[in-house]
């Protein structure tokens, strides 16, 4: 059976680019798509992902708010957070609990797949 992703991305190009990037995987299945944080918190309690791909910068509730969130709901669904600012974030993170298992730079997306089969494998 597929393992099921969940996107949310402020920029609805991104978005559509993530979707096909999973339209092409047969051992993942594209289960919601979110626009900001707090539709990706809402849909990730209706569809149950098995992973969740979260962009630093939405409207609304950013990534990192919204991963807080779901990290709390959703302890063992990892979350890859897909930011332009890998650096920043973690310096900002230093000192408390990270809510996210890995961060990927969009300036590096042909690694996004790699990192979603180390925590998702098929």
């Amino acid at each position: 059976m597929a393992k099921t992703i969940l996107v949310a991305d402020g920029n609805p190009y991104i978005r559509k680019a993530l979707c096909r990037l999973f339209e092409t995987e047969e051992d993942y299945d594209l289960c919601a798509q979110a626009e900001n944080g707090k539709q990706a918190i809402e849909l990730a309690l209706q569809c149950r992902p098995d992973l969740i791909i979260l962009d630093s910068s939405m409207p609304v509730m950013n990534g990192l708010e919204a991963a807080r969130q779901l990290k709390r709901l959703m302890p063992s669904i990892p979350i890859i957070l897909f930011s332009l600012h890998e650096h920043p974030l973690m310096a900002s993170a230093a000192g408390e609990d990270f809510p996210v298992d890995r961060i990927v730079s969009k300036t590096d997306a042909s690694a996004l797949m790699n990192h979603v089969r180390a925590l998702a494998p098929a």
